[in-house]
């Protein structure tokens, strides 16, 4: 298989366009960029797998709400996606800083621009484990980038329970 070609969405769309993980609620939500994630299944329910580091503001909404989105967007936001992946919404309204415009579901946060929505329900959760990084997965230098002053990242597995699809074609 030669995966320079291979560009099925799930890989494209987390590795290269980027997506919001948005979770809470509408007077309380925040949403980061990820560029980390999987679809698959287990236990027989469709999945997505996402990341986060508990040093992120996302983290801890993470923590408290049991549901949270995952969203795509068109080239045009990349900008937008850069914001809102570089600042904390701890430290600034981050979301006015963008054209995005929250649309409130009934269980979390998506947004008007977002071309396809995976409303998920956290079905497990695990830290990630130093140890358990086979030998020679990652360089020395990504090792170093990724883990040498900041912990692992949290991952967690969310049932998809509903996909809303915005795409004009």
């Amino acid at each position: 298989m030669n995966l320079k070609n291979f560009t099925l969405e799930p890989f494209y769309k987390f590795d290269k366009e980027w997506a919001l993980l948005t979770v809470g609620k509408k007077d309380h939500f925040n949403t980061m960029t990820i560029s980390w994630g999987g679809m698959g299944t287990i236990w027989n329910k469709p999945v997505v797998t996402v990341y986060v580091k508990p040093i992120r503001y996302t983290y801890t909404f993470m923590e408290n709400y049991d549901y949270f989105t995952i969203s795509f967007y068109e080239e045009k936001y990349k900008k937008d996606l850069g914001i809102l992946g570089s600042k904390s919404g701890r430290d600034v309204d981050k979301m006015a800083l963008t054209e995005f415009t929250p649309e409130f579901l009934e269980h979390s946060v998506t947004f008007q621009e977002a071309q396809i929505t995976l409303l998920c329900k956290k079905i497990y959760e695990q830290d990630l484990d130093i140890n358990h990084i086979h030998k020679n997965s990652l360089t020395e230098s990504e090792m170093e980038r990724f883990y040498k002053t900041e912990p692992m990242h949290r991952m967690y597995i969310g049932e998809v329970i509903d996909i809303i699809d915005n795409r004009t074609e």
